[in-house]
């Protein structure tokens, strides 16, 4: 199917493997779902951390490891976070992790639950022995993802402000840090559209480095008669000054339509948090939540993203670095 085919018929950009989904709600026990988790390559095969809400519902962030990305061994305990504060060690909840590697380590970003939802910083070399480094952001905040280099001799990170519930309302914002514990220079990114992304978006995987920006694949919502419906998009950011907004796609790039996206714990989502890519083949594996339940897969090429992008582009033509509409 040519471009332009892609961009008229009734489809999505991602294509869903077939053997969907790779991980069950039931994959360890006393699991009551694993969903919206973060994967890496990782020597000769792929490590992760996995939301898990046990059978007494609490939400807590399991380490996991793969051969081949598909087949999983979650362990049946969630992460022992070595902490040095007292004051924030505890672990009250904390769930929609992602993972990125930083000047080789890898740093875990999550929804941390002090006083309300907040973002936790974590590192690991060996997903085994895991530190928590603080709260680098304070509540009401979600969908934590750190950039993989510096930019402009600064550590940068995507966010969401919200509030203490379920949040019908969000945009995303960047934060820019010396250290990787003290954030300012906030800027805001881009905000709610119409359609499928007009009651709130948020960062989905670790943005990946490309000639055209950052490709950012992200998360909207709209608000149905029947509650959130939860679908995925893309945008390109600016190399240099990743608030400024490029490309960003009217349409969706996936949607939840399939048994398993509309009917669990929460129905009607599709939740990015991973992506792998494999720049030579040009291969893009999309790794997202289906209804809050279960662990999931959809592949591109990288190539295909930005021509559909730019294609579908919602920026006018000329609005040069302009940022998403609110």
């Amino acid at each position: 199917m040519t471009l332009l085919e892609k961009t008229t018929a009734n489809e999505p950009l991602l294509k869903r493997y077939p053997g969907n989904p790779i991980i069950s709600r039931d994959a360890i026990p006393c699991s009551n779902s694993i969903f919206n988790s973060a994967i890496v390559p990782f020597g000769d095969g792929y490590r992760g951390v996995f939301r898990v809400d046990n059978q007494d519902r609490d939400m807590l962030i399991h380490a996991g490891r793969s051969a081949d990305g598909l087949n999983w061994e979650i362990d049946h305990e969630p992460i022992r976070w070595k902490c040095r504060d007292a004051e924030i060690a505890k672990i009250v909840y904390a769930y929609d992790p992602r993972v990125t590697f930083l000047d080789g380590r890898y740093y875990v970003t999550w929804c941390h639950g002090y006083h309300g939802p907040c973002i936790g910083l974590g590192v690991t070399d060996d997903f085994e022995s895991f530190e928590f480094l603080d709260i680098v952001l304070p509540p009401f905040n979600r969908n934590a993802v750190l950039f993989p280099r510096r930019i402009n001799g600064r550590y940068v990170m995507l966010h969401r402000p919200s509030d203490n519930g379920h949040t019908p309302f969000g945009d995303i914002f960047l934060s820019q840090s010396e250290d990787l514990l003290h954030w300012g220079r906030h800027r805001f990114v881009m905000g709610t559209a119409n359609g499928w992304q007009s009651t709130k978006i948020g960062a989905g995987p670790v943005p990946i480095e490309t000639p055209e920006g950052w490709v950012l694949i992200y998360h909207g919502v709209l608000t149905s008669c029947n509650g959130f419906v939860y679908s995925v998009g893309a945008a390109i950011l600016d190399l240099e000054e990743p608030w400024k907004v490029l490309h960003r796609t009217r349409r969706y790039i996936l949607a939840p339509t399939e048994q398993y996206e509309c009917v669990g714990d929460v129905p009607n989502v599709t939740f990015p948090c991973a992506a792998l890519y494999d720049e030579a083949t040009d291969e893009l594996k999309v790794i997202y939540g289906a209804a809050d339940t279960c662990t999931c897969m959809a592949t591109t090429t990288m190539s295909e993203l930005i021509a559909f992008t730019r294609a579908n582009d919602m920026i006018p033509q000329g609005a040069s670095g302009g940022n998403g509409a609110r």
